[in-house]
């Protein structure tokens, strides 16, 4: 019986460690696309519906739609710089909080969130804001 729960505490043990390492790929992939502009490294964590918001202005898009969306902004806006100024985990939840500094001076604030579903990360938040 002792092998047993060592077992069960072993599998749980890997399970927790591959959705934390999981979860901060999901993370850096996301925060990278922002700081470089590269939409295709954001778009594999757009689930069916991406809620954006830019500048307050929100709405929600398809895949294809958010893709096209954030191509013109990131055309409109090419980042210099991402600055972290926060990021954390809250219920199944990773996050963060920046600011991106683009090429021309202008600062937006950043409000990043992914949620974990079915041991899947989906982008859920993307707020992109003067």
């Amino acid at each position: 019986m002792n092998n047993l729960y060592k077992r069960i505490l072993i599998t749980l043990s890997f399970a927790f460690l591959f959705t934390a390492a999981q979860a901060q790929t999901a993370l850096e992939d996301v925060s990278n696309g922002v700081r470089t502009g590269n939409v295709m490294a954001i778009a594999p964590y757009f689930d069916n519906i991406v809620p954006i918001t830019i500048n307050n202005a929100q709405s929600t898009y398809s895949r294809q739609q958010a893709e096209m969306i954030l191509k013109d902004f990131f055309t409109r806006n090419v980042p210099k710089e991402f600055l972290v100024a926060n990021s954390g985990t809250s219920n199944n939840a990773k996050y963060i909080i920046g600011e991106l500094i683009t090429t021309t001076g202008v600062k937006y604030s950043v409000y990043i969130l992914l949620k974990e579903r079915e041991h899947v990360f989906y982008l859920q938040e993307l707020r992109l804001n003067k």
